[in-house]
């Protein structure tokens, strides 16, 4: 069997990055890595300083973003 993610940059992106993997480890994996690429991203580039509570939301709002069919 196979899984395909479905990663958006926001609700509206029509070009969204689609993967396809054998395991559902491996989909898992490259969501984990990949949400915490974007979100390490945001937070160096934030002109604010950020609390847990904010890099947490950053995260929920990311994985929301991410689709496994």
């Amino acid at each position: 069997m196979y899984y395909t993610v479905t990663y958006t940059i926001d609700s509206l992106d029509t070009c969204p990055t689609v993967k396809t993997f054998d395991c559902i480890y491996e989909a898992q994996d490259w969501i984990a890595e990949e949400v915490q690429r974007r979100v390490e991203h945001t937070v160096s580039h934030s002109p604010y300083a950020l609390t847990e509570a904010d890099i947490e939301a950053l995260e929920e709002a990311e994985y929301s973003l991410v689709r496994i069919s």
